[in-house]
């Protein structure tokens, strides 16, 4: 899969070995439209490949996440003003599970995780306009982290991100990375 991927704002150090693709964040990177802070943002590093109009993404995703906003994960998106970001963010000394919905304007919703661990897996389904997204801490049980209207394109790209708003160095790695059909399970199957 990742012989097909391309960047968007392509970081000034990473590697791709094995599986497993490491990434150093540059300095004052994000991803956001506008709500509450009044910019935008779309500076991050996402290393992506095009999905389709109906995919099930997976990624699991390892890294050190100290600072305010320093955050990982699995992003969807047509296009620079309708995207979904996913992942683990930390915000008020702790490490959060959270999204960002972007139509134009971005909005914002995060929960404990719970241990705040290193690792942790995110999966993204699309299908029938709806867009999916489940965490996993073990790749075995899949909680519903959000579920959205999207719209189902043929130009829809998927793939990990990473960015650090306030600071450059956060080491992450991500491996597993996989795109396939749509999963048809019922939203309330965890596994």
């Amino acid at each position: 899969m990742w012989n097909r991927c391309e960047w968007l704002n392509e970081p000034g150090q990473w590697t791709l070995e094995n599986d497993r693709l490491c990434v150093m964040t540059d300095a004052h990177t994000d991803f956001w439209r506008e709500t509450y802070y009044g910019f935008i943002r779309d500076t991050g590093h996402w290393f992506h490949v095009n999905a389709g109009a109906e995919f099930t993404a997976t990624v699991k995703v390892e890294g050190r996440f100290s600072e305010l906003y320093d955050q990982a994960g699995l992003m969807i998106r047509l296009d620079d003003t309708t995207w979904c970001k996913a992942g683990l963010e930390v915000s008020d000394g702790q490490r959060l599970i959270g999204s960002v919905l972007t139509h134009g304007q971005s909005d914002w919703a995060v929960g404990s995780l719970p241990g705040e661990p290193d690792t942790f897996w995110l999966r993204a389904t699309l299908k029938d306009n709806a867009l999916r997204i489940q965490y996993s801490l073990d790749a075995q049980r899949w909680p519903l982290l959000r579920l959205a209207s999207f719209p189902s394109s043929s130009a829809v790209e998927v793939g990990p991100f990473c960015c650090t708003p306030e600071r450059a160095g956060l080491e992450v790695t991500f491996s597993c990375f996989t795109v396939e059909p749509a999963l048809g399970k019922p939203l309330h199957d965890l596994t």
